[in-house]
């Protein structure tokens, strides 16, 4: 299978995970060994200047942490629309990348367009995110500028499907418990 990096996925209505349901992610890394990736639809009640008082300076003390994944909760992670790109970032797509530790936060703030920050990230071993994609877990979809650094999150999962068309426009109408209906 090609890489995924730069791409979301949807979950679809056959992933039952907790974790993921309704979720959107951004894959930042996809190869032989293994993905990883960040959910970018589940902002935290947490502001950024209240968890790390550095970053708030950077992203804004009142932009919300994101629930990034259920991998390393505890660890934040830094996801940026890059001018020009340290080497200690990872390319997503385009100027977007994930920012690595040993950035100067000072030199970030010179070079960031916009960021988000994220505690933890989505992570699946050699071959895993494959078998979910056959299981038809995953709706794979080119993301948007917008859709990445997103304003309004919470609809962001009914958004890519209705744009996605077709039957998973009729997908994002779906109700988060369908056996209530």
């Amino acid at each position: 299978m090609a890489s995924l990096r730069g791409k979301l996925i949807v979950a679809g209505p056959k992933l039952y995970d907790p974790n993921f349901h309704r979720t959107v992610v951004l894959i930042c890394e996809h190869t032989d060994d293994g993905a990883l990736g960040l959910i970018v639809n589940r902002p935290t009640p947490v502001e950024v200047g209240d968890a790390v008082p550095e970053l708030g300076e950077l992203l804004g003390p009142t932009d919300r942490l994101f629930a990034g994944g259920p991998v390393q909760p505890q660890s934040i992670v830094l996801l940026a629309e890059l001018e020009d790109p340290p080497e200690e970032a990872l390319m997503v797509t385009g100027d977007v990348g994930l920012v690595l530790q040993g950035v100067d936060l000072e030199d970030l703030a010179a070079m960031a367009r916009r960021g988000r920050a994220f505690l933890g990230y989505a992570g699946w071993g050699p071959g895993q995110l494959e078998d979910e994609l056959a299981e038809e877990a995953w709706i794979i979809e080119p993301p948007t500028r917008e859709e990445i650094f997103t304003l309004d999150p919470t609809d962001l999962w009914a958004a890519v499907l209705r744009r996605k068309g077709h039957r998973y426009a009729l997908l994002a109408t779906m109700p988060p418990d369908p056996s209530l209906n």
